[in-house]
């Protein structure tokens, strides 16, 4: 069974580091790989990087080692998928325009279409080129956040039984479904019971299923042994087919952080830290949904001896991280790491109020330190 400690040692280089900066360990990235292809392997399951979760191309030597390709969301992550990584290519999009369709026929190894009518309507230019599958919707809810779940009712995402066109499955190789977020075997299993209930009968007809994302599968309490035997009973009931599973976020699991500055402290009431980062541009989750980031030696406020409200450097009066508390007090110039913030953050950021986007750097397992990419004025230029 494959470890996964989450050892960091990103404080050995903190006075190198220019904030604000994403850092990724390779070390600990490489060890969610290997947990990925410890699976591949006992499962037979293929396993692509979603792109939408995971996008940081200086890191896919180390990734395409381990994966078999990208799923991509549309014709740009398409094509960073084709020139940076290079191995399968699987495109969906819940529309596709015509102005992209060709390109992403020519640059995809599967295409998946949210309906019939796409289907239907891209047929003609189709057909013989690519393998080509349907999203359908097993109308199963499961994820624990109603922003993120795809069978929420009156969900765009998906074709329902209801809808499902029978008489038009000629040409499609596969069924694609993604039901969950940040979630275990145990959710997986349920939403399988609704795929096959409603889609069943279809399955024996293709080469292929996938399972979508949300897998959490790189999580330490993750039972990956469940994952694994679901994968093989389900390629034995319908005769080896392929199954592919597309994680995002568990590829970038707790492989990195992002690092900032306190700029300044103020009193209103409670002591307040401006920082050089921006919940609204470089961690915006935390301001959709009810997520809090985690800061390393930080508590909950008030459970250590120092108390403050850190907020983002933008002039959004919302602009606020939260508050934590910490054993000592905070002093300007002093770094804060928060954890977990390579995945689902840097495909997120924005350049509002001309803020700068924070650098992208590596820590080799050989605890050498390098920056991939700085960014400066260009870039909000450049978006504006």
């Amino acid at each position: 069974m494959i470890k996964n400690p989450k050892i960091s040692n990103l404080e050995s280089v903190i006075e190198e580091i220019q904030t604000p900066c994403y850092v990724c360990e390779e070390a600990l990235l490489e060890e969610n790989l290997k947990r990925l292809q410890y699976i591949k392997k006992n499962s037979g399951a293929k396993i692509l990087l979603a792109l939408k979760g995971f996008a940081l191309q200086d890191t896919f030597y180390l990734v395409r080692q381990y994966l078999d390709g990208c799923t991509a969301s549309g014709l740009h992550e398409a094509k960073l998928a084709r020139e940076a990584f290079d191995k399968e290519v699987h495109t969906y999009s819940p529309a596709f325009k015509d102005g992209d369709i060709d390109e992403i026929i020519n640059i995809s190894d599967h295409v998946v279409f949210n309906s019939f009518s796409q289907w239907q309507k891209f047929k003609p230019k189709a057909l013989n080129r690519v393998s080509y599958g349907i999203r359908v919707n097993p109308e199963v809810s499961s994820a624990p956040v109603a922003l993120y779940d795809p069978c929420a009712k009156y969900s765009r995402l998906g074709v329902t039984k209801k809808a499902f066109n029978e008489d038009s499955l000629e040409g499609l190789d596969g069924l694609h479904f993604h039901a969950l977020c940040e979630q275990n075997a145990d959710a997986l299993e349920m939403v399988l019971k609704g795929f096959e209930r409603n889609f069943g009968k279809y399955i024996p007809q293709m080469k292929w299923v996938n399972f979508g994302g949300g897998h959490h599968i790189t999580r330490e309490d993750y039972d990956i042994e469940r994952l694994i035997r679901l994968i093989k009973d389900f390629k034995k009931r319908y005769n080896d087919i392929t199954v592919y599973l597309e994680p995002g976020e568990a590829v970038g699991w707790q492989s990195g952080a992002l690092v900032a500055s306190v700029l300044d402290i103020i009193e209103n009431d409670m002591q307040i830290a401006i920082l050089d980062t921006s919940a609204e541009a470089h961690m915006p989750d935390t301001l959709a949904m009810p997520y809090r980031a985690q800061i390393r030696g930080a508590c909950e406020p008030n459970e250590k001896k120092y108390t403050y409200r850190l907020a983002g450097n933008t002039c959004l009066a919302g602009d606020i991280i939260g508050d934590y508390s910490f054993d000592e007090e905070l002093k300007i110039g002093d770094k804060l790491i928060f954890e977990d913030m390579i995945h689902y953050t840097i495909v997120k950021n924005t350049t509002f109020n001309g803020i700068k986007l924070p650098d992208l750097a590596l820590l080799k397992k050989d605890g050498s330190y390098e920056i991939l990419k700085r960014f400066g004025y260009e870039e909000y230029r450049r978006r504006n």
